[in-house]
């Protein structure tokens, strides 16, 4: 997370409990369980300017502004006071999801029925789990319906889940670089990763808690090979190209003599030292599971058929993770379905990270969307 203060907006985390057992999609349920998250401007008299932000594999409840450790929120340049989404004008929430590493229920925390953490015995969850899990702290909130549900990669697989599962629970549905399923090839990354995870020697059959280890060396590889379908080709050129660190020549062995090869491996060592080795296993699951259209017979059309929201999509041009293509078909089966899409896709050179950085036309139209959101007379109260 970044530490540049570029936010004035100061948040403090929450976390809300539930009893009730959560059922899960594999057929286990989640009992005693919590949810950290945080809230963003005021909720108006209504309560009808409500937007839930759902967030991708390495994110969090901190969307925005400057959290208690000084951190800034993963999506500050998005959510704010005067930003693309106005705190001014919505109240906004940002939760982190079971089985995160992040505070809200996952691996690391304590398992009741042993008394000892989870760890890899933490149930496998899925994206629409989780937008369960995020019902519930809707309704604990107080909220009857939100007026956006948005994301942006994993989030937004969570945002048409929404729209599919709670059709009459949002206004408008926000996704931004997602798909409706991963590609084989998506899956096969992930698989890869995973099995960097599995195999190491620290990992301890995901009990490494219990051993003082954390299977460092799975979590740094896993990163390196996400970190490189989440940037482009283009973009590597241009930040990197075939610079050499140190000389002007090749050293003729196998320490790091090239420019991307030290940025992956410093991106591999810093998520090693804060992410959760089981979670990284539980969330890129979540991900090769979803598939909107499975529960349909595998037609979108068929999916969406019962869906009420509104919808913005956004893509990106080099975005080869999550191409315009796979956009392009949520945005015909949306418009067979008779409901009212916009679509932007923006020519950008940063790949699927796009959805994250600054981008003046991305930012433009995502204004522009939200400022055509209405609200009961007054906005935030």
């Amino acid at each position: 997370m970044s530490t540049q203060p570029s936010s004035t907006l100061q948040t403090k985390a929450n976390t809300m409990s539930f009893d009730a057992p959560l059922p899960l999609a594999s057929g286990a349920s989640l009992r005693d369980y919590h949810l950290v998250y945080e809230t963003y401007g005021t909720l108006n008299a209504a309560r009808d300017n409500a937007v839930l932000i759902c967030h991708a594999l390495n994110a969090s409840h901190h969307v925005a502004g400057v959290n208690e450790a000084g951190e800034i929120g993963w999506w500050d340049n998005m959510v704010g006071p005067g930003k693309p989404v106005d705190t001014n004008r919505f109240f906004v929430v940002g939760v982190n999801n079971i089985g995160s590493c992040f505070g809200s229920t996952g691996p690391m925390h304590t398992n009741p029925a042993t008394g000892k953490p989870y760890g890899s015995d933490f149930p496998v969850v899925t994206v629409e789990d989780w937008v369960d899990a995020q019902k519930r702290l809707m309704e604990k909130l107080g909220i009857e319906q939100w007026a956006a549900v948005m994301g942006g990669s994993l989030g937004g697989m969570q945002a048409l889940a929404w729209s599919i599962h709670y059709p009459t629970a949002l206004r408008h549905c926000v996704i931004i670089a997602s798909t409706t399923k991963l590609s084989a090839q998506n899956i096969a990354f992930n698989d890869v990763a995973r099995q960097a995870i599995l195999t190491d020697p620290d990992f301890h059959s995901g009990h490494f808690y219990a051993h003082g280890v954390v299977p460092r060396r799975g979590l740094r590889v896993a990163r390196m090979i996400g970190h490189i379908t989440y940037l482009s080709n283009d973009a590597m050129a241009e930040k990197f190209g075939r610079e050499l660190r140190t000389s002007d020549d090749y050293r003729f062995n196998y320490d790091v003599e090239f420019e991307i090869e030290s940025y992956l491996r410093y991106q591999g060592d810093k998520f090693a030292d804060y992410f959760d080795a089981n979670t990284y296993l539980l969330i890129t699951k979540a991900l090769d599971y979803f598939d909107a259209a499975r529960e349909f017979g595998g037609s979108l059309s068929g999916a969406l058929a019962a869906t009420r929201a509104q919808y913005f999509i956004a893509s990106f041009t080099t975005d080869w993770r999550f191409s315009p293509e796979t956009s392009h078909e949520l945005v015909q089966a949306l418009v067979k379905n008779k409901r009212k899409v916009t679509y932007a896709e923006i020519n950008a050179p940063h790949g699927h990270d796009a959805f994250l950085l600054d981008d003046a036309r991305y930012h433009k139209a995502v204004r522009a969307y939200f400022n055509n959101i209405s609200l009961s007379e007054g906005g935030a109260a």
